[in-house]
């Protein structure tokens, strides 16, 4: 087989539509467009929707979008969340980073920052470095004679 050997499935193509050629072609006269209206003389205007309110008026404005230089509109900030039971799984002693929780698959990613909460049990003094303590987390590392200090 060679590429001029290809050609289209039998039915697949058919004859062009010559419109405006007559009434014996049977697409004379109007061309298949209908009698007067916007749709037989030319095209209506973007969004027009035949006299009723569009959509795009018909819709709240929104504004302060960040980046746009309309207001700075607040955006959420992400931790990676870690709770204490999940840090007992260190020595006692171990400095714990967010990169030290990523080498150990403890969180997948950094995403804004990682908070500590203190769900879980905690045995052992370690030194936890981190962008955000919950309360309890921070009082149950102090309290084993560890440390929590934010980046």
């Amino acid at each position: 087989m060679e590429l001029n050997d290809l050609k289209p499935a039998p039915g697949a193509t058919g004859r062009r539509k010559r419109i405006g050629r007559g009434p014996g072609s049977g697409h004379g006269k109007t061309s298949g467009r209908g009698h007067k209206g916007d749709k037989a003389r030319g095209s209506s205007k973007l969004g027009f929707e035949g006299g009723q309110t569009p959509l795009h008026r018909r819709l709240p404005k929104q504004r302060g979008l960040p980046g746009q230089g309309l207001g700075n509109r607040h955006v959420k900030t992400e931790y990676a969340v870690v709770n204490l039971g999940d840090l007992e799984r260190f020595a006692a002693g171990t400095v714990v980073t967010p990169e030290f929780l990523l080498e150990n698959r403890v969180i997948s990613g950094l995403r804004d920052g990682v908070k500590i909460l203190g769900d879980g049990k905690l045995t052992r003094a370690l030194t936890v470095r981190a962008h955000h303590f919950s309360k309890s987390a921070e009082e149950k590392i102090t309290s084993l004679g560890g440390s929590a200090e934010r980046i």
